[in-house]
Formats: C-alpha cells, structure tokens, sequence
C-alpha cells in the first residue's frame, strides 16, 4: 500500500461549477510568527502570517501532528484571505491554511515550490 494514501479513497465531490471556486482568494503568505495555541481543547498552532499588500493575518489550526512553531517560521503557504474572521480556541482567525489531508487528524500544508511574494493570487 501506497504510504502517502489515505485508507479509506473518498470518492470525488459531486461537480460545481468553477465561478463557485472563484469566489475564494487564495494567496501565498509566509510565516512570520508560530506559538502553540494553548488554550484549544485539541492541539492547535496560532500562526502570523505575512500576506504582502494584504497585510499580517492571524490563523489557529490543528497541525501539530507534522509540525512545530520553529520550524514553520519562514515558511510560504497557501490560504483563504477573504472568508470572514472566526473566534478559534480565543484567538480571532482571519484566514484559512490549505492542506492536503492523508489520515485524521494530519495535515499537510500546501506551499509553492518556489519563493514568490508575499500576496501572490493562486488561481
């Protein structure tokens, strides 16, 4: 068995029409602050991130499985800068980390293969 596949294939989602995917901004920040959240029930990071003419963003997610504070600092990755900010385990979070997903609970952030600058639109 493939070690990077999930156990259990999903079948795709049914099909939607791309304006629906267009409506979300996905750009590339990097990471320029990272801190266990300690105040979420399951253990969660609170990042910084650096969106360029966008401005700083703060995020709390749940990947600690594959990753600790100091070693994402400097890190590009990829999120969505235009869904509404949420209270997460007391920390307002204002953007949505992208990650693929191979096992419950694991979180692989998506990033660019190479630097680009901060703000840059996915699409």
């Amino acid at each position: 068995m493939d070690p990077v596949a999930s156990p259990v294939e999903a079948p795709a989602d049914p099909m939607q029409p791309v304006e629906g995917f267009l409506a979300y901004d996905l750009r590339v920040g990097t990471v320029v602050a990272a801190r266990v959240n300690a105040g979420a029930r399951v253990p969660a990071l609170v990042l910084t991130l650096d969106f360029g003419p966008l401005g700083k963003r703060t995020t709390s997610g749940q990947l600690t499985r594959r990753y600790d504070p100091e070693t994402l600092v400097g890190r590009q990755v990829v999120a969505v800068v235009n869904f509404p900010p949420k209270r997460i385990a007391g920390v307002r979070s204002e953007v949505l980390v992208l990650g693929g997903l191979p096992g419950e609970g694991d979180v692989v952030l998506l990033a660019p293969d190479a630097p680009v600058p901060n703000g840059t639109r996915i699409g």
